[in-house]
Parts: structure tokens; sequence; C-alpha cells
């Protein structure tokens, strides 16, 4: 590797124990993901087995639950890791949340608790996610700083 490029983890990245916040961060995006997988097989099983009001729908909509959990169970698997390519997806998920978490309390229903929940959750691993610690544990160099 040239002196020109920047490594995927920086010197000190691998070395030392994981911060405290970078380990709560992936423990909030690994629970995002798995909570999205529990909803969407919740969704085949009610739609293959249940009277949906479209079958199809219900199927489609569980199918895309769980591959959407697919990006925060990466970037979880990458944040315990301590890749610094882990962040970006990291973050897209917490921002992705928002949205669903307020549309989510703006209901009349039992899903308000689940809307403070969700928006507890993702303005937390936000957070987490930008705090200085967390960034160096990962290798990531601000603007300017690349020379460093």
């Amino acid at each position: 590797m040239s002196s020109q490029q920047t490594p995927t983890t920086g010197p000190d990245a691998a070395t030392g124990p994981r911060p405290r916040r970078l380990t709560y961060a992936a423990a909030l995006a690994a629970l995002e993901g798995l909570a999205l997988v529990a909803g969407g097989v919740w969704m085949l099983v009610l739609g293959l087995t249940g009277e949906p009001d479209d079958r199809r729908q219900a199927v489609t909509g569980g199918v895309t639950l769980i591959v959407l959990a697919l990006l925060p169970l990466l970037a979880a698997r990458g944040l315990f890791a301590r890749r610094s390519w882990s962040r970006g997806p990291a973050v897209i998920t917490q921002v992705m949340a928002l949205p669903v978490a307020y549309n989510l309390l703006r209901s009349d229903s039992v899903a308000i608790p689940a809307g403070i929940v969700l928006a507890v959750v993702a303005v937390t691993a936000l957070v987490l996610l930008i705090n200085a610690e967390t960034t160096r544990a990962l290798g990531i160099r601000g603007p300017g700083n690349a020379g460093k």
C-alpha cells in the first residue's frame, strides 16, 4: 500500500479495547435489524396462514422487511469488527428510522409507544455513531486530516 492510500482502519483502530460507545451503537443497529426480521417473519406468517386483505401484499411486505434488515445487521457486524465502512450504513439506517418513528407517533393506536422507542433508539444510535471516540475507533479521519 502506498503512502497516498488511506487504510480502512487506522493504526489505533485495531489495538486496544473496543469503546463502549461503539459497542452500544453496534448493539442498537443489531437490535433494529432483528426487529425488522421479526416483523417481516410475522407479516409472512400472517400473510400465508391468516386471512389478510391482500395475501400478495402481506407476503411482499414481509419479504421486503427481511431484506431491509440486512442493512442494519451488516452495519452492526462491521461496527463490532471495527470496520470504517460500517458507519455509513448504520447512519443511513438511523436516518431512515426517524420518519418511520414520526409516522408511528402520529397514529391513533398502540403504535405510539413503538414510535417513541424507535425514535429514542434512532437518536441515541446517531449520537453514538457521530461521537469522536467512535470515529477514532473506526479509523475515520475528518476533512483536512487526510495527511495526518
